[in-house]
């Protein structure tokens, strides 16, 4: 197992795409601003192809479609604008969808007819860099066409949110340790993690409360634009697509470490007491390396039943993880505590490679042709040759949305 190659980006490398197993790598980063987005193309051999920059884009967002356009969220004439940027690194077409003042196109998915597009109030370091500091906008989900026509458009109600993990103490509770009534979020923001999926007809967007961590998702229908129903507030955690019209939602925080399996109508049918980066593969089997949020871990790597029980894998030092990949026969690859570990289908662990690192910043893991793997930490992007096999077939997140990084199943 060796490091081909290590290159650094301008800032701190946001997401990595490939077209297809042998194709450029697309690279989105910070530029040497935080109010820049750099976008770098490497060839099969790490050489960079060419480099394009984005002025005042607060948070660097990309997709790439399946005909190499990758297409860059970025601030426009006080509005938001979708470019479509061609391999050769040409502009095909800019969108620039209706919106409100104040509004931030705060993340997107490319569909087969035009975008789905989780709306949410600027970001601060957007708003820091401007004159206005508008009040914040009511989010919403909308889509649109390709060229930029609006289909639906679906305000989100956060309304009010709670948890028993959420516990305060005051004069009101004659400063007891008591949990904390509902309240309404004053700033309310697309989730962290996997903001916005799209499986199937369904949509599910997530949004949280900015300050408190707690959030939820709403499950949409595709076509209408129609809320058909939502989770319980929770603190957020890491999602993935299950099948068709089907998602694993998972939460963490505030005494919360689990992950639930929510069908087409939004119902619950499984529930683990497990919550991480979760592989789903061509036969529906769901595993992954756990991200509990304590040190020293305690995480394993799980296979996750559906009877909500949960299979043993090896245990896992360190903390932040990469989002892993899967080859075809069930041997999954992430990078986690210094290493880039593999677990085979019998839940063996392999240490492919280590290095003295600390980086706690990393994205997804791609698994690419004759072995090849990509792992972004920080502003480097790190390239390995593995005895790895081709990248498995599954909604998630194999296939195309592991290598596309576009998280839609049709």
């Amino acid at each position: 197992m060796t490091l081909s190659s290590r290159i650094a980006m301008p800032g701190q490398v946001r997401s990595v795409a490939a077209q297809d197993a042998s194709g450029h790598l697309y690279v989105t980063s910070y530029g040497t601003s935080p109010l820049e987005t750099i976008v770098t193309v490497m060839d099969s051999g790490d050489v960079t192809a060419w480099q394009r920059t984005f002025a005042g884009t607060g948070r660097p967002q990309s997709r790439l479609s399946a005909d190499g356009t990758l297409w860059v969220a970025y601030p426009h004439q006080g509005g938001r604008a979708l470019e479509g940027v061609l391999p050769d690194g040409s502009t095909h077409r800019t969108i620039v969808p209706e919106c409100e003042a104040g509004e931030e196109l705060s993340a997107f998915v490319l569909l087969d007819s035009g975008f789905c597009i989780a709306w949410a109030g600027a970001s601060r370091i957007l708003r820091m860099s401007q004159d206005a500091q508008p009040a914040f906008p009511q989010p919403r989900v909308a889509r649109y066409t390709w060229e930029g026509n609006c289909v639906w458009s679906t305000p989100i109600v956060l309304g009010a949110v709670s948890h028993p993990g959420v516990v305060g103490m005051g004069v009101e509770t004659g400063w007891d340790v008591r949990p904390l009534r509902p309240w309404v979020p004053e700033e309310v923001d697309v989730d962290h993690w996997e903001p916005l999926l799209v499986s199937g007809d369904r949509v599910a967007a997530s949004f949280t409360d900015a300050r408190g961590g707690l959030g939820r998702t709403f499950f949409l229908d595709l076509a209408s634009g129609a809320i058909v129903s939502a989770t319980s507030p929770a603190p957020s955690g890491r999602k993935a697509i299950a099948g068709p019209g089907e998602f694993l939602i998972g939460s963490q925080g505030y005494g919360e470490f689990t992950t639930g399996h929510y069908d087409r109508d939004g119902s619950t049918t499984a529930r683990w007491a497990s919550h991480g980066a979760m592989l789903i593969d061509g036969r529906g089997t769901i595993c992954g390396p756990e991200l509990e949020n304590r040190l020293p871990s305690t995480s394993r790597f799980r296979r996750l039943l559906p009877d909500s029980k949960l299979v043993d894998g090896p245990p896992l030092t360190g903390y932040y993880t990469s989002y892993p990949a899967m080859d075809r026969e069930g041997t999954a690859v992430f990078w986690r505590d210094g290493k880039l570990l593999a677990v085979d289908a019998d839940l063996d662990s392999h240490e492919l490679f280590a290095m003295d690192d600390n980086r706690n910043i990393m994205g997804r893991t791609l698994l690419l042709g004759d072995g090849r793997v990509v792992v972004s930490l920080d502003n480097e992007v790190l390239t390995f040759h593995s005895p790895l096999g081709p990248l498995a077939e599954g909604p998630w997140p194999c296939g195309d949305a592991n290598l596309l990084g576009n998280p839609v199943l049709d």
